[in-house]
C-alpha cells in the first residue's frame, strides 16, 4: 500500500527527502525485515498475553520426555504471530500488482486458516473434556480430519500450479544459441564482447536440476508426445506433491522450542538468494540460469518471512513462551515449498530442507516398520527410540536446546551445500 501511495506520488510530481528510496528493492527488503522484527517482537507480547487470558495453552501428551511437564498450559496459536508478521510488511511494501506477492498472500492466508481451524478444534475439544470432568488425552478426533487438511493443501496445490503454468504474467526467459534469430517471441537484452546476446521467452513448465551441467528439466518430458498436451495436470499433480509433503514436514519438525522456527528462517535465507538470483537479469546471464522477470518483488515477501520467524524466535526458543501450533507450522511449510516452486528450484528441496525430509522420513519409517513387524511376527518393533526423529534423541537423554542447535547447524550446511550447487555442476 505504501509502494503504491509513494508511486502515485511519483506520477503527480510530488516529492520529498526520501520519497525515492521506495524505488529500489534493496531498501524496501531491508524495511521489511525490519517491519516483521518489529510486530513480532514488540506486538508479540501482547498477543501471548491474549492467548494467555483466553486459556489457549498447549495440551501435552504424556510420552515421558524431560522438560514436557512445564510446556502444558503455555499458549498455543502463535503462528497468528507469525503470519501477521508476514502479511503487514508485505501488504505495506509490496507492489500488490506482481502475479508472485498475489500467490503468496493466498498461501499465506489459505494455509494460516487451515492450521487456525485446526488449532481451534483441538482447543475446543480439550475444554469439552476438561469441563465433563476427565482427564484429558490427545487423540485422533480433536483437530481437523486428516483428509481435510490434505484437501486443503490439494487446493493450494491447484492454486498454484494452474497460476505458473497458465497466466500471461509468469515466464522465463533463456539465452538463445543457434545460427539465425528465433522468431518473435525474442528480446536482444544485452551486448557481450561486441555481441549480441538473445533471450527467448518460454512458457514450458522447466526446473533446476542440481549437478548437472544442462541444468534444466523439461516437465513434459515425463509424458509421451501423445499426452503432452496434458503436461498441465502433471505439472499441478507435482506442485500438489511438493506442497503437501513440505507443509507436512514442518509440521512434524514443530516438536521442540525454536526447532521448526529457526530452521524455517535459514530456509528463507536459502530462497531469498535463490529469488534473488533468478529475479536480477545480470546476476542470472552470470550464473547461467533462467531468468524470471518480476521475481525481485518476491524477495521482500520472504524478507518479511526471516524477519516474522527471527523475531517469533525471542518467545519461541528455549524455554518458549508461545508455541506456533498449526497455524504457523503448516503455514510456514507451505510457503517454503511455494517460493521453491516459484524459483524452479524445487527439486533442491531434499537438500535445503533436508531437517523436514528426515522428520518426515523417520516417521513413516517408524509407523511402516512397526507395522510390518507386528504382521510377521505380531509384536510391533521401532527402529527408533521414539519418532520424530527429535524425539529420539530426547530419550537418548540429549537436551533440547543442544538438538534444536544441532539441527540448526544442519541447516545451515544443507543451505550452503544448495547455493554451491548455482555454480557446482
Amino acid at each position: 500500500m505504501l509502494y503504491h501511495l509513494f508511486e502515485w506520488f511519483k506520477s503527480e510530481g510530488i516529492s520529498f527527502p526520501g520519497s525515492l528510496l521506495f524505488q529500489f528493492i534493496s531498501f524496501r527488503v531491508m524495511l521489511a525485515v525490519i517491519l516483521s522484527l518489529a510486530i513480532t517482537t514488540l506486538y508479540g507480547r501482547r498477543v501471548i498475553n491474549f492467548l494467555k487470558k483466553k486459556q489457549i495453552g498447549e495440551s501435552v501428551r504424556e510420552l515421558g520426555l524431560a522438560g514436557e511437564k512445564i510446556k502444558k498450559g503455555t499458549p498455543t496459536m502463535g503462528g497468528i504471530i507469525i503470519i501477521l508478521g508476514i502479511l503487514i510488511p508485505t501488504l505495506l511494501i509490496a507492489d500488490l500488482n506482481k502475479v508472485y506477492i498475489r500467490l503468496m498472500i493466498v498461501s499465506t492466508i489459505w494455509l494460516g486458516l487451515i492450521g487456525f481451524i485446526d488449532d481451534y478444534l483441538k482447543l475446543r475439544a480439550k475444554r469439552k473434556v476438561q469441563e465433563s470432568g476427565e482427564n484429558y488425552k490427545k487423540g485422533d478426533k480433536d483437530g481437523l480430519a486428516g483428509w481435510f487438511k490434505v484437501l486443503g493443501q490439494v487446493g493450494l496445490g491447484v492454486i498454484i500450479g494452474a497460476t505458473l503454468y497458465f497466466n500471461d504474467n509468469v515466464s522465463i526467459w533463456r539465452e538463445y544459441i543457434g545460427t539465425h534469430n528465433p522468431a518473435d517471441t525474442t528480446q536482444i537484452v544485452r551486448m557481450v564482447d561486441g555481441n549480441q546476446k538473445i533471450f527467448v521467452e518460454t512458457k514450458v513448465p522447466i526446473t533446476t536440476i542440481p549437478f548437472v551441467k544442462n541444468h534444466e528439466f523439461n516437465y513434459s518430458k515425463l509424458l509421451p508426445a501423445s499426452l503432452r498436451d496434458f503436461t498441465w495436470v502433471l505439472y499441478i499433480l507435482i506442485v500438489i506433491f511438493i506442497i503437501t509433503a513440505v507443509s507436512n514436514g514442518s509440521n512434524i519438525t514443530d516438536g521442540l522450542d525454536g526447532l521448526a522456527t529457526g530452521t524455517s528462517a535459514l530456509i528463507g535465507v536459502c530462497l531469498g538468494i535463490f529469488a534473488y538470483a533468478s529475479g536480477n537479469f545480470f546476476v542470472a546471464d552470470y550464473l547461467n540460469i533462467m531468468y524470471i522477470p518480476n521475481l525481485d518483488e518476491l524477495s521482500i515477501y520472504i524478507a518479511a518471512m526471516i524477519g516474522a520467524c527471527v523475531g517469533f524466535l525471542w518467545y519461541n526458543s528455549y524455554p518458549a513462551q508461545v508455541f506456533m501450533g498449526d497455524t504457523g507450522s503448516l503455514t510456514l511449510g507451505g510457503v517454503i515449498a511455494a517460493i521453491a516452486i516459484i524459483v524452479h528450484k524445487e527439486l533442491l528441496i531434499p537438500i535445503f530442507c533436508g531437517v523436514f525430509l528426515v522428520e518426515n522420513l523417520s516417521v513413516m519409517m517408524q509407523v511402516g516398520y512397526f507395522k510390518y513387524t507386528k504382521r510377521k511376527f505380531g509384536e510391533g518393533r521401532r527402529i527408533f527410540l521414539m519418532s520424530p526423529l527429535h524425539h529420539h534423541y530426547q530419550k537418548k537423554g540429549y537436551h533440547e536446546s543442544k538438538i534444536v542447535t544441532r539441527f540448526w547447524i544442519i541447516t545451515v550446511l544443507c543451505v550452503v551445500f544448495s547455493i554451491v550447487t548455482l555454480k557446482l555442476r
